[in-house]
């Protein structure tokens, strides 16, 4: 399993993107109980759930990891964790699958400098007051030292989205011996 962590920006979903485009990885769908958005398909993206049917599946110890965000509940079910997925998520997310799974997880970081942090979140057209709290927020939630463990750290900078890929995913089947 292939957890790619990293400040807003940093490419991450882009890279799982790739990932499971051209390198053959399966994305972990994970479940939320915000509501469905136009152009999403519950089970590709998420699988929505109701607040209840999510606490439920938690108490019964179903989740490797959960957290809220915007007021909705996100997880990860451990029945759908396995080799050759993908998940982007935070520091506590990974820092839950490597309590619970250490073995089975890959952890790449995804360094890059704020200032191009900013320039990409600026020409997607995120709304500016809140790029600036993103990134002194990223500043703490993505200190290295809250990590239990960072497998590999690529810096991104100077190399093309595919260069980027490519270098994780064969760190990635370095690391699981494929």
């Amino acid at each position: 399993m292939l957890i790619l962590i990293g400040p807003s920006a940093s490419g991450k979903t882009e890279v799982a993107k790739l990932l499971i485009s051209k390198y053959g990885l399966k994305k972990l769908v994970t479940c939320t109980t915000r509501p469905i958005r136009a152009g999403e398909t519950d089970g590709v993206d998420y699988h929505f759930l109701t607040a209840e049917q999510f606490l439920k599946l938690k108490d019964a110890g179903e989740f490797v990891e959960t957290t809220v965000y915007n007021g909705n509940l996100y997880g990860s079910r451990k029945c759908d964790v396995c080799e050759g997925k993908v998940v982007v998520l935070e520091a506590n997310g990974l820092n839950a699958f490597l309590e619970q799974i250490p073995e089975k997880i890959c952890s790449v970081y995804l360094e890059t400098p704020k200032a191009i942090r900013k320039f990409r979140m600026i020409d997607r057209g995120d709304d500016p007051r809140d790029i600036e709290c993103r990134l002194a927020a990223d500043d703490r939630l993505f200190d290295k030292s809250r990590f239990k463990r960072i497998d590999f750290i690529v810096k991104n900078v100077g190399i093309s989205l595919e260069e980027l890929t490519e270098k994780i995913a064969k760190l990635y089947q370095k690391r699981c011996g494929r």
